[in-house]
């Protein structure tokens, strides 16, 4: 342990109670700071891990094409020239099969599916109600959605083996009073047909549930009157966070349109980023509450301590070794206060996971919902550090400003 490290530690232990308030303030903020972002940041991965397990992490969409102006050469010849104006965009993905052959060979790809959806309208013995029909081919579709986890009732073995079985959100469901096994009418395009629930999904995003209905997809292209083609292809990535990078490069290569999840839900990530940030903003207050009470503890005791400085200062200690005196107390109180702190984060984290809450509606869950991550724990330990170790430049420096003489004298400002 150096001199000034020990001598920081004597004098910091000196004044024990201003001490415990400056280390019980920092183990509130970083504490604070950590469960605020673990609970902000839990119920955000799990809305984007139920959208990204229905609606895949990339869509492939409509197909981009180029359209061409033609302009006579100069010069008054007969021939023309033709020159790209822009792009149009033909709806839907005309050769599914080619497209999720290319797809696959990027390296992120885990599975890709082709989608074809139509506006239906649903009637049971008790009511009717709007709905979208996706057609997919079981087994591609389960590869790029959690949707063999989100069965609520009823399982996926009928609607492999009967076209005329169909699986239908939780919302569809209770509306009209279906269970498994019962026939309801589905309508598109004038024709109506007779399909058997053969399993109840449910994803918690309401939107979802009281809309879709999965069909097979050659019924949907039956259905829908829709021969050829696919509206999308559904793809998931073994990499989410890479969807992006993924989609520029698909553009390319496809000429399709390319969506990343990041871009489709970027309503939602504004909103649960604004969150973290208010929160953050708020539990730093404790953080800037730790840092006045360590300013207020090494103020006192540069002026208690004064006669301690001028023998220091006699002994031949530089101003320098005077400012780290009193940065080493700002960094015990720092040191100690986020391992704490940290500690103390993590167990109220913990405890806060096991209460019960049940929230529908754009997810479903039973429990408050965290996220462990060590980016938490830095963002609070940094926070604390900046903060405290600025408040305890001031009064470091004006310890290292006092001359002996002036101290004997009385003169010390």
């Amino acid at each position: 342990m150096s001199n000034n490290l020990r001598i920081g530690f004597r004098f910091l232990t000196a004044k024990k109670r201003a001490m415990l308030m400056s280390l019980a303030c920092t183990i509130l903020g970083v504490g604070l700071f950590v469960v605020t972002q673990a609970t902000t940041s839990g119920f955000k991965v799990v809305f984007l891990r139920t959208l990204l397990g229905t609606n895949g992490a990339i869509r492939v969409e409509d197909r981009i094409q180029d359209t061409m102006r033609s302009m006579s050469a100069p010069g008054g010849s007969d021939f023309q020239i033709l020159q790209k104006e822009g792009v149009q965009y033909i709806e839907g993905v005309e050769e599914p099969r080619r497209v999720i052959a290319a797809v696959r060979e990027f390296t992120n790809v885990r599975g890709a599916s082709a989608v074809l959806h139509g506006n239906v309208q649903l009637t049971s013995s008790f009511r009717s109600t709007d709905a979208q029909a996706y057609g997919v081919q079981i087994e591609d579709h389960l590869q790029v959605s959690d949707l063999a986890q989100q069965i609520a009732a009823g399982n996926l073995d009928n609607f492999r083996r009967s076209p005329s079985d169909v699986i239908v959100g939780r919302v569809i469901a209770d509306r009209l009073q279906l269970a498994i096994n019962d026939w309801f009418t589905v309508t598109a395009r004038g024709e109506s047909r007779r399909y058997r629930v053969a399993a109840v999904f449910e994803t918690g995003v309401r939107d979802i549930d009281r809309a879709r209905l999965y069909v097979d997809l050659s019924e949907a292209r039956s259905l829908l009157k829709r021969p050829s083609g696919a509206s999308f292809i559904q793809v998931s990535l073994f990499d989410p966070n890479q969807a992006p990078a993924d989609a520029l490069r698909m553009t390319e290569v496809l000429s399709h349109s390319v969506t990343p999840w990041q871009k489709r839900e970027e309503v939602w990530l504004g909103v649960f980023d604004a969150l973290q940030i208010s929160s953050g903003i708020t539990v730093t207050v404790f953080t800037l509450i730790a840092s006045l009470a360590m300013f207020n503890t090494l103020a006192m005791i540069v002026i208690e301590k004064t006669k301690d400085i001028a023998i220091l200062r006699s002994m031949g200690y530089e101003r320098r070794d005077i400012t780290q005196i009193f940065l080493w107390q700002a960094g015990i109180v720092l040191g100690i206060g986020s391992a704490l702190g940290a500690l103390f984060g993590a167990a109220v984290t913990f405890a806060v996971s096991q209460l019960p809450l049940s929230i529908t509606g754009i997810f479903t869950t039973s429990t408050f919902q965290v996220a462990w991550d060590p980016m938490h724990y830095f963002e609070a330990v940094a926070t604390a550090v900046v903060m405290v170790m600025v408040a305890s430049i001031i009064p470091a420096r004006r310890a290292a400003r006092l001359e002996p003489g002036d101290i004997v004298r009385g003169t010390a400002q």
